[in-house]
């Protein structure tokens, strides 16, 4: 125990149980209006509590296992988290007016989104796949392979109708070939290949509602049912101007004005009753917890580790950088969660279990004790 202790990562479990902390503060200003007589916490906000708890102690338990270890499990890893994506096709749900999306478990206490540990496994499968091709990453036949690999749980998520958790798997493929070597020139010719396809996939891809949720940020006038959501939301962080409203006195958040605040757009309750500073300490927050996970990944010995890494510092940075563009309307809405902020069960049940895996790599790589060892009768034809 003592050793287990030695060799946690406490300045990223503070960052991460810190960043937790303000989420469910903020999800209960978000949902203080819907309180009815009696109660003083809303439901979300318990799920929430409930969620990083069962977290907290799942990313423990996943950091005193070697993370070699979890990695020769990908079959199950990859099995399990497909099948949860599977049931999506025969049990799944989605939000309300919404039979297009089908996103969601109902276990009937509480609902659960597969996509969120589909991008913990995917890691850790993509991880796998970049060892085992080691040197030979830049042959055309890896390439491509690994190409398939990070298009099979992106259809699935599109498939389902989650274009969000879909961009997210996309930009952690991305960065993982980026840092694993992949030459440029691939990058090169997939750009090409997404421009030349994009006529295609809004046509025949996109639906009738997300070409919408585009066309809004450019015409927003004639949007104005479709990007309402995102108006409120910036208005409400243009009145906390510097300093905000205060905790808990937000005027527009206290009165439910912005639609989903403890959820896609919980941003706008920071910046209301936060203000300027709220937003910006927040993102130095997220900043410094990348960071850490990017450090882990440079001092640690072995590839796949790193990948692992890379990978996790890779999800939260996207769903930080796309959740911020879609609150300030520099992208559409496309239901991403503001990681270790948002309200709901599964995204923060999912990202401490990723959370583990950073902690055992950190454990794995600190303070190695050196083997005593002698060789004897070596002979070379050097003198």
């Amino acid at each position: 125990m003592i050793r287990f202790i030695k060799e946690t990562d406490f300045y990223l479990l503070f960052l991460c149980l810190l960043a937790s902390g303000l989420g469910v503060v903020m999800v209960h200003s978000a949902t203080l209006y819907k309180l009815t007589e009696g109660q003083t916490v809303y439901r979300d906000t318990i799920v929430m509590i409930a969620a990083v708890a069962l977290g907290v102690v799942l990313c423990l338990i996943i950091s005193a296992i070697d993370y070699e270890v979890i990695m020769k499990l990908w079959p199950i890893v990859a099995g399990a988290s497909l099948l949860l994506m599977l049931l999506l096709f025969k049990f799944g749900t989605g939000p309300a007016g919404r039979s297009d999306v089908k996103t969601w478990l109902d276990f009937g206490v509480v609902y659960f989104q597969p996509s969120e540990l589909l991008k913990t496994a995917f890691i850790i499968t993509f991880s796998v796949h970049l060892e085992l091709v080691g040197r030979d990453l830049n042959r055309l036949v890896n390439i491509l392979l690994l190409g398939v690999h990070g298009a099979i749980p992106t259809l699935l998520v599109v498939l389902t109708g989650d274009m969000g958790s879909a961009l997210v798997f996309l930009m952690i493929f991305v960065v993982m070939m980026f840092l694993a070597g992949v030459k440029l020139r691939y990058f090169a010719i997939a750009l090409g290949t997404v421009i030349a396809a994009a006529p295609i996939v809004w046509i025949k891809v996109f639906n009738t509602i997300q070409r919408d949720r585009f066309l809004a940020l450019l015409y927003p006038e004639s949007y104005e049912d479709i990007i309402y959501q995102q108006m409120r939301g910036k208005t409400a962080i243009g009145t906390g101007q510097l300093f905000g409203k205060g905790l808990f006195k937000g005027p527009l958040t206290q009165a439910g004005y912005v639609p989903e605040a403890k959820n896609d757009m919980i941003l706008s309750a920071v910046g209301e009753e936060l203000g300027f500073v709220g937003c910006m300490a927040l993102l130095i927050l997220f900043l410094l917890l990348i960071l850490r996970i990017v450090r882990i990944a440079r001092f640690t010995d072995d590839n796949p580790g790193k990948y692992l890494c890379y990978g996790v510092a890779a999800m939260i940075a996207s769903q930080v950088i796309v959740n911020v563009g879609m609150v300030l309307m520099y992208l559409p809405v496309i239901g991403i969660t503001l990681p270790f902020m948002s309200a709901g069960g599964s995204a923060n049940l999912c990202i401490y279990i990723a959370m583990g895996l950073v902690f055992s790599v950190y454990r794995v790589n600190k303070n190695q004790t050196p083997v005593d060892f002698r060789v004897i009768n070596l002979y070379t034809p050097y003198r």
